[in-house]
């Protein structure tokens, strides 16, 4: 390569005599970078979707090919976002697609040290045994000759990522226990 063909070639040089003076084009695109496509150029579609870590609920355009995820980021025409991601955000196409991602119930027995598989519903039937017999045993009629019908063997503290609606339901529900030690750690 010539010093006259490289000197053409060098970003800098075109970015101050071509046609790109801010370097945003042209100028700064090399040959290299001029044969890449985007990571999202073969999707089938885009899904809309609601990033699950936190409850600022940051918008996130969700790439499909062939009925499998192959690209999450950020959700232009999120009035929360506006198309940004934080690391945790920008890495929940684990979530979807991580080696690490558990399809089926784990279970460690007490005093155990290995987990063990479980059908989902007979760990659905173990956590139901359980909450009736916790509010059974921590149920109290009265307190001090007061009557309180309530149980103080439950309790829930929810999660930053779940929204008015899932908190709304929760309380419905942990409140038809009888339990009263209802919190959610929501920053947002």
């Amino acid at each position: 390569m010539g010093v006259r063909t490289w000197i053409d070639s060098w970003p800098v040089y075109r970015q101050l005599t071509g046609t790109d003076p801010l370097g945003r084009g042209a100028a700064a695109k090399s040959a290299r970078s001029g044969r890449l496509t985007p990571r999202v150029a073969s999707a089938d579609r885009v899904v809309k979707s609601v990033c699950p870590y936190c409850a600022v609920g940051c918008g996130q355009n969700v790439y499909v090919e062939n009925g499998k995820v192959t690209q999450i980021e950020g959700d232009p025409d999120s009035p929360v976002s506006r198309g940004r991601l934080c690391p945790k955000g920008s890495a929940s196409l684990q979530l979807t697609t991580g080696d690490a991602r558990e399809h089926q119930v784990l279970y460690r027995r007490p005093h155990g040290t290995a987990w063990e598989h479980l059908d989902l519903d007979t760990a659905m039937d173990m956590i139901a045994d359980r909450v009736i017999e916790s509010r059974r045993a921590g149920w109290e009629w009265e307190v001090d000759e007061t009557r309180t019908r309530r149980t103080l063997g439950i309790a829930s503290l929810g999660g930053a990522t779940l929204d008015n609606e899932e908190n709304y339901l929760l309380k419905k529900l942990y409140t038809a226990l009888g339990a009263i030690q209802i919190e959610n750690q929501a920053r947002v």
